[in-house]
Parts: structure tokens; C-alpha cells; sequence
């Protein structure tokens, strides 16, 4: 029997440039409240064989040493706060992408950082990881670029966007359990722009719109009784919408659409968008037919 999500590692996609950045701690606080171990892994490009035939120069042994150095900094961090936490490392040699997306056929999730490039150089940089990975990973991808905000009040809330769509209905589900895991409220958001051309009673579509949304998640609030749920309606542009939600939020989860061979359009619009801009971490979540496809 395969291992439930709860189980699965969670695995850290570490950076030589940033061993303790917030993504770190955020994959072992997670990987913790699973219950599940926390696995660190850096990639280095594989090495080439140039004409004389010598198969390592000294770069890309400097570059090696560098992914050591990182993933022992970042194991030293864990340590410190979760002492007891299961922990591995490992060093490969291929693209990060691809190392990261091959462990994604037995994680629970991924996590990476973000370098912060720019929304073009995120899909077509040799450095880029963020975009390419919650694109095409088979589990859910947490692209930490700052650690969360401190509990306004004491409270915690996870925000989840929704359109209505079985895609979307898949990012509440694990949205909810991760509001569940970490003792949190659920925020789900919906949002919708007015036709510029068409005249609409645009009072009626919100409300239309947040009686429909309240009666999908009746079930989900059964299931779940100890998370407090709460769901609104914006006028405005998805990702605007979520951004201005998710100002203190745990996490914004949103579910992953698209599906042509270019990254960009494979990952879709909204998490594309949120990536460059969520205030908090950001966790996409793809189909279950992902995974399922590839078992």
C-alpha cells in the first residue's frame, strides 16, 4: 500500500546561496506536524567530460563542495529546532528541477525558496526552480519566499482561492487539512470580475456566487468541526484578490490548472501570478490524477 500524504517526506529543495532561508524551517515545521520525515536534497549540474577526459574540473568540484556546505548548514539549522526530527540529505548530480520533480513521485510536498527572479526569467533561467517545479511536481510545491507573519491576536489562518472548479476543490481539501494540522482558520476566496461590455446586476451575481460557494464547503465544515471557516466574494482580478486576503495568512493554497507543454501555461495563470506576489508562502496543488497517472 502506498503511503498516505501525512507519511510521505517532506523534501527540501536547498540553495547553495541560501542554506537558512526561511523555506528551511518552514519544510521541517511541516514535516513535523506530519509526522513525517524531512528530506534535504541539492542538485548540482552534472558534471561534463571535456576533451582531454578529465570528468570533474575544479568548478564544478567548487560547486559540489558548495551543495556539502549548504545541506550541513541546513541540517544544523533543523537540528536546532526540531531535535527529534527525522532527517536525510542528499547530494545529486542533475538539474534541480528535475531531481526535485523525480521526488516528487514519493513526497508528501515540496518545498522551495525563491530567488525573487523576474516572471520571464522564473520560466526560462537555468536558475529558475519556483515556476518549473509547482508546474510539474506530482505533490503539492510550498515556494516559501518569506516566512509567515506572527499570529495577529494569536490567531492562524490558512487562505485558499476557489473558482468552482474540480481543480480548486482539490486545493480546499488540502487546504483544510493544513488549516487542521496547525490548530488554524480557513479562509476561502472567491472572486469575480464584472463584463466590461455586458450590464449585469452585480449585486446578484456576489450573492449567487457566495451561496454557492458556502454550500460546497458544507461537507468540508462537517468533516472538519474544529476549523473555523470562513468564505468571502471579491470583486477584482484572482491574484489580486488572494494577495490582499492573505496579508497574514499561514499559507495561500491554490490548485494548479493548465496543461500545454510550456511551464508557464502548464502551471496556470493564478499561482504563476502568486508566486511573484503572495505575502506568504504559497502551496500549489496539483490534480490527484497527477499522481495517479504516474503510479
Amino acid at each position: 500500500m502506498a503511503p498516505t500524504n501525512r507519511h510521505r517526506p517532506v523534501v527540501l529543495g536547498v540553495d547553495a546561496a541560501a542554506p537558512r532561508s526561511p523555506a528551511v524551517l518552514w519544510a521541517a515545521e511541516e514535516a513535523a506536524r506530519r509526522g513525517a520525515p524531512l528530506r534535504m536534497v541539492h542538485a548540482t549540474l552534472p558534471m561534463e567530460v571535456d576533451l582531454r577526459g578529465f570528468s570533474e574540473s575544479g568548478h564544478h568540484r567548487a560547486l559540489r563542495d558548495q551543495g556539502v556546505e549548504a545541506l550541513a548548514e541546513a541540517s544544523a539549522l533543523v537540528a536546532d529546532h526540531h531535535p527529534g526530527l527525522e532527517l536525510s540529505t542528499q547530494l545529486v548530480g542533475d538539474h534541480p528541477v528535475r531531481a526535485l520533480c523525480r521526488e516528487s513521485e514519493g513526497a508528501g510536498m515540496i518545498v522551495v525558496g525563491s530567488r525573487g527572479l523576474g516572471r520571464w526569467d522564473e520560466v526560462l533561467s537555468t536558475y529558475s526552480v519556483a515556476v518549473p517545479v509547482s508546474a510539474r511536481s506530482l505533490c503539492p510545491v510550498a515556494v516559501v519566499r518569506v516566512a509567515p507573519p506572527p499570529a495577529a491576536g494569536g490567531g492562524r489562518e490558512v487562505v485558499v482561492g476557489s473558482d468552482g472548479s474540480p481543480d480548486a476543490g482539490h486545493a480546499v481539501d488540502f487546504a483544510i487539512e493544513l488549516a487542521a494540522r496547525h490548530g488554524a482558520a480557513l479562509r476561502v476566496v472567491r472572486s469575480w470580475r464584472a463584463p466590461l461590455l455586458v450590464p449585469v446586476d452585480e449585486e446578484a451575481v456576489l450573492a449567487e456566487l457566495g451561496r454557492s460557494l458556502r454550500e460546497s464547503l458544507a461537507g468540508r465544515s462537517a468533516d472538519f468541526p474544529d476549523v473555523p471557516l470562513r468564505h468571502e466574494v471579491r470583486r477584482g482580478h484572482p491574484v489580486e484578490a488572494l494577495v490582499a486576503a492573505a496579508g497574514n495568512a499561514l499559507a495561500v493554497v491554490v490548485g494548479r490548472r493548465g496543461d500545454g507543454g510550456f511551464t508557464g501555461l502548464r502551471l496556470g495563470s493564478v499561482p504563476h501570478g502568486m508566486i511573484h506576489h503572495a505575502p506568504c508562502p504559497l502551496i500549489t496543488v496539483p490534480p490527484p490524477a497527477a499522481r495517479t497517472a504516474a503510479e
